[in-house]
């Protein structure tokens, strides 16, 4: 069991307030857990920076119709096979699709295969999502 430690924290009355309002439209029952999750975006922030094994997603919305793309991404995905773990592929109507990619490995080949997809003529969108392994969590 993980043993809990409160703090003060001196925040203006006006700024906790806004901080309030806005704990409350997200859902959360407490400060307490916002302010975890805060930590814990920073966290997977400086996994990332210090470039040890991370985890992330790479999402990409692309018209299929484009001459040669998808064997394009399809031979980029074998390039960085190393990095990949699942994909899922989603027809969002008759032209446009999104890939989902689930990755693993270090920040800068993650990034490189990001940027490269990104990239690529004829994809609409592309984000990186960072996440973490967990390891390093509580």
């Amino acid at each position: 069991m993980t043993s809990l430690v409160r703090f003060g924290v001196s925040l203006e009355k006006t700024l906790l307030e806004k901080w309030d309002s806005l704990l409350n439209t997200r859902g959360y029952n407490n400060r307490s857990e916002a302010l975890r999750d805060l930590i814990r975006q920073e966290l997977v922030k400086d996994e990332w920076s210090s470039g040890g094994e991370v985890v992330g997603a790479i999402t990409l919305v692309y018209d299929h119709h484009k001459r040669e793309l998808v064997n394009k991404l399809t031979n980029l995905q074998h390039d960085f096979g190393g990095l990949i773990f699942a994909s899922q592929h989603i027809h969002i109507d008759h032209h446009n699709c999104m890939e989902i990619i689930a990755v693993k490995g270090t920040p800068k080949s993650i990034q490189a295969l990001a940027d490269k997809m990104r990239g690529t003529k004829g994809v609409k969108h592309g984000s990186l999502s960072m996440a973490t392994t967990g390891k390093n969590l509580q």
